[in-house]
């Protein structure tokens, strides 16, 4: 039942938007367009200006027109940018650029390489990519999605990821020798989103590939994180991955903590997962408990719920978007404006904002460029219809273009009280901030569709894929849940097979499963002892052929 109002709140939300209490202006069409022109124009002058200046090199330094290696050396914003262009309509740079990377992109090197940041850009790039490549005009192998070029990518790359959760609670390590592995002065300290920021990639990966070993260590990882909280429900910014001590006790949202929350519910929708939306409905009670205060959070201490620091970060404005994903309209509009607010006053997010003071917090008064508040207008609108959401895009493409736009790209905003730049354009600024944008006034793009469309895969070729209920990851990677189902019910059945033949030639035995304690207990918190899981009765886009599709967009099974 939980699974059922759940999904059914994601689809008629986020799939169907709801038009509702509209407040302002509309745009018109001709407005819609010009603004998706403008943002292909803002696309083009960074992506081109990294190809000139900045490849093979990671990211582009925009006022020096340089480049740099940053998160490994793996021409990062190339991955980075490969499905935004698929997404702007480019088919055939997107088809230029996905051959390059098989070609150029390594990597068995010697370099330390953030594991979270890895898995989000490049492991969650290239698979997204992969699931999309089909799409994008490009010959794809005999069985897509369960096979291909660029899904050997992302596990090759995954999989120099492992050694980092080869610990004594599961829990990763936060950098990783892509050679050599885990170098052995390495701290055990590492961010709370750092551990618990797996479970939608590499997910993806055991049921593409049908390797369980990516999806259990992010499970045992997050189950492990799971069993820190505090007592009165909080966690912590900061862990010691050997002995599950809290290292830093700071509680909130924003930096540090906030993928962690964000991959709860998200995996929650693309895996049909009650233990995960369990977690974080958990998390939630507490947190509107202890952090939250006239529709800001806070930080807190994680034991006592005191406050520790009265400040909004920038990465906090992701939180209305993800709270439109659970039908919480009322509560995100509500923060969305108050941070909305403070984008007025700069033109930009502030990294620190000091609420009692209602400014910037020293040494923290940089933009980067970051997606988050144009994330949650993009699935504020979509979910309300409201057009206040779209003024916020508008708003952005004024900022950024007058404010950042140098002659080789856009440039970090050092400052946001005098916009002096700094000499850095991350990646994310074509993977997140420019995707949220484009999607925000393009209503008709492909990632918005409703089941409208769809396209066949799978080894039979009887998978219904493509036909909407995108998941982003964090980096703003789209993933396809039906790829999942798809590739998953292949391999159930080919072991199936494999187990009735076996079954002829020997007797089986029963091993304990890796989420089974020594007492045969299960460590799923959404299951009492001995409760078998069930069946989701609905799943918004991941269901077989054979089921049924109603007008709000909910797909229901043959037997529900």
């Amino acid at each position: 039942m939980l699974t059922f109002l759940f999904s059914a709140i994601f689809c008629a939300a986020y799939l169907s938007p709801i038009i509702s209490h509209v407040k302002g202006r509309d745009f018109t069409e001709q407005e819609m367009s010009h603004y998706r022109d403008r943002v292909k124009s803002m696309f083009y002058h960074a992506y081109n200006s990294y190809l000139e200046n900045a490849y093979p090199y990671d990211e582009l330094r925009p006022l020096t027109c340089d480049g740099q290696d940053t998160w490994g050396s793996f021409s990062l914003t190339l991955i980075d940018a490969l499905d935004t262009l698929l997404i702007l309509g480019n088919h055939t740079e997107f088809q230029r650029v996905a051959t390059l990377l098989q070609d150029t992109v390594d990597f068995d090197i010697d370099v330390n390489a953030s594991v979270f940041e890895t898995n989000i850009r490049v492991v969650g790039g290239l698979l997204s990519a992969h699931l999309l490549s089909k799409r994008a005009g490009m010959k794809v192998e005999e069985g897509w999605p369960c096979s291909g070029p660029l899904l050997r990518m992302a596990e090759d790359a995954a999989r120099k990821l492992l050694p980092a959760f080869q610990t004594p609670t599961g829990m990763p390590y936060g950098t990783v020798n892509l050679l050599r592995g885990v170098n052995p002065g390495e701290t055990p300290v590492t961010c709370t989103a750092g551990v618990g920021t797996f479970i939608l990639e590499f997910s993806t990966l055991s049921r593409l590939t049908g390797d369980p070993v990516f999806e259990n260590v992010a499970r045992k990882a997050l189950r492990a994180l799971w069993r820190t909280r505090s007592d009165i429900g909080l966690v912590g910014n900061h862990i010691d991955v050997i002995t599950s001590k809290w290292v830093a006790q700071d509680a909130g949202i924003g930096a540090g903590v906030d993928s962690y929350f964000e991959y709860l519910v998200k995996g929650a929708i693309m895996l049909q997962d009650e233990e995960l939306l369990t977690m974080f409905h958990e998390f939630d009670k507490s947190i509107k408990n202890y952090t939250k205060f006239d529709d800001w959070y806070l930080w807190v201490q994680m034991h006592k719920g005191t406050v520790s620091m009265p400040v909004f970060q920038s990465l906090e404005a992701f939180w209305p978007g993800m709270q439109s994903l659970i039908g919480d309209i009322s509560s995100a509009t509500k923060s969305f404006h108050n941070y909305y607010s403070v984008w007025r006053q700069f033109g930009g997010l502030p990294e620190f904002y000091s609420i009692p003071q209602g400014y910037t917090v020293d040494k923290r008064e940089g933009y980067p460029l970051r997606p988050e508040l144009i994330e949650s207008a993009m699935y504020l609108y979509k979910a309300t219809g409201d057009p206040s959401f779209i003024q916020l895009g508008r708003d952005a493409v004024e900022s950024i273009d007058r404010i950042s736009r140098v002659t080789c790209g856009f440039a970090t905003v050092k400052d946001v009280r005098d916009h002096k730049l700094d000499n850095r354009m991350e990646s994310f600024f074509l993977a997140e901030t420019i995707k949220y944008l484009y999607l925000l006034f393009d209503p008709d793009n492909f990632l918005h569709n409703t089941g409208t469309e769809f396209e066949l895969g799978g080894l039979r070729g009887d998978c219904i894929l493509s036909a909407g209920g995108y998941v982003f990851n964090t980096e703003a990677h789209p993933l396809d849940p039906a790829a999942l189902h798809c590739c998953s019910r292949e391999q159930q059945e080919r072991r199936e097979i494999q187990d009735i033949l076996l079954s002829f030639s020997q007797p089986q035995t029963v091993e304990p499963s890796q989420d089974q304690r020594a007492d045969g207990s299960s460590e799923s918190i959404a299951l009492k002892s001995g409760e078998r899981r069930k069946a989701p009765v609905l799943s918004c886009p991941t269901q077989p052929f054979s089921a049924k599709l109603a007008v709000m967009g909910q797909v229901f099974s043959d037997n529900s």
